[in-house]
């Protein structure tokens, strides 16, 4: 275990490189660079600004120099200067990864749970009534558009009835925690609405696969109590093909949800994201998509070792 768990955290680091490049290769070879932008922003830079700005932001230099003066850097802890925000990343990174992680985790957490509650009620009454309204709600919740679904809730809870705020994250400069909660309860809801279906749908499957084991069969002749075979049994095997789906739901820990952020003006990191890389600010943008692609890649592995504790039969010796 603890080998293969040397070559793997490797290989993540040998992916995370490669991905480092691939992404400002990428954003380097966009239309415009910064000082297209800002020769856009202030009409009155001359020709001598504009050379002496190519050389200070090093962007007259071929991409490939660029990249390793930057990963040079970034190996020291430094990974650079915000265009757009006019800070250091970390200090722009840090306030809107607090916010996605807010975010995100408390819907992932409420929908896997109602998901998980959902899921083995219907796994364990298959072709009945309640699990036919359990699998239209799902195909109902999967099928929402997430802009559609937060405009309905903000219209009806925020401009209809007035018991909700619309946008922003509250809490002001005492930080109150009660004004944050209620900033933060429409765009929970939005993300558990558009996310419990698919989880639900998973979980049932899982379940039902479980259920119809061998082993199930023995631990029911056994005399073992129809809550110690659903708990204890059929979901450890069910959480097997389970922990693949939490994983990659993972990287969105971190890359927050755009469509969300923007409709609730949320200051997380999918905004971030996509305002860095629209203004082709390298550093930002760098730092926040290598974090999410990280953060996936070591759910992976975390799932990867789930397997072992949650199937015997699975080994890495």
């Amino acid at each position: 275990m603890i080998r293969f768990t040397a070559i793997r955290l490797i290989e993540i680091a040998a992916m995370l490189v490669l991905m480092s490049f691939v992404i400002y290769a990428l954003i380097g070879l966009m239309p415009g660079d910064p000082i297209d932008l800002m020769l856009g922003a202030d009409p009155h830079l001359t020709s001598a600004d504009i050379a002496r700005l190519k050389v200070l932001y090093g962007v007259d230099r071929p991409l490939i120099e660029r990249y390793l003066a930057w990963a040079q850097a970034a190996l020291h802890g430094d990974l650079g200067y915000s265009r757009l925000f006019l800070t250091p990343v970390a200090a722009t990174l840090l306030p809107r990864l607090g916010n996605s992680l807010i975010l995100m985790g408390s819907s992932f957490a409420i929908a896997f749970a109602a998901s998980l509650g959902l899921g083995i009620a219907a796994a364990r009454r298959p072709r009945t009534r309640f699990d036919g309204v359990v699998n239209l709600a799902c195909f109902a919740g999967v099928s929402l558009p997430t802009f559609w679904l937060a405009l309905i809730l903000i219209l009806i809870f925020a401009e209809g009835l007035g018991w909700l705020p619309a946008s922003g994250t509250g809490g002001g400069e005492n930080g109150d925690l009660a004004d944050q909660l209620q900033h933060l309860l429409l765009p929970v809801v939005t993300l558990v609405i558009a996310s419990i279906g698919g989880y639900t749908r998973y979980i049932r499957a899982a379940m039902r696969d479980a259920l119809g084991q061998d082993h199930i069969r023995t631990a029911r002749a056994k005399g073992a109590s129809e809550a110690r075979v659903v708990w204890r049994h059929a979901l450890r095997s069910a959480m097997v093909p389970v922990a693949t789906i939490l994983a990659l739901s993972f990287g969105t820990l971190v890359s927050g949800a755009l469509v969300t952020e923007e409709m609730f003006a949320y200051p997380g990191m999918g905004k971030l994201i996509f305002d860095a890389v629209m203004g082709n600010d390298y550093n930002l943008a760098l730092a926040a998509l290598l974090l999410a692609t990280a953060v996936t890649m070591l759910a992976n592995l975390a799932a990867d070792l789930a397997y072992a504790w949650l199937d015997p039969r699975v080994s890495y010796q």
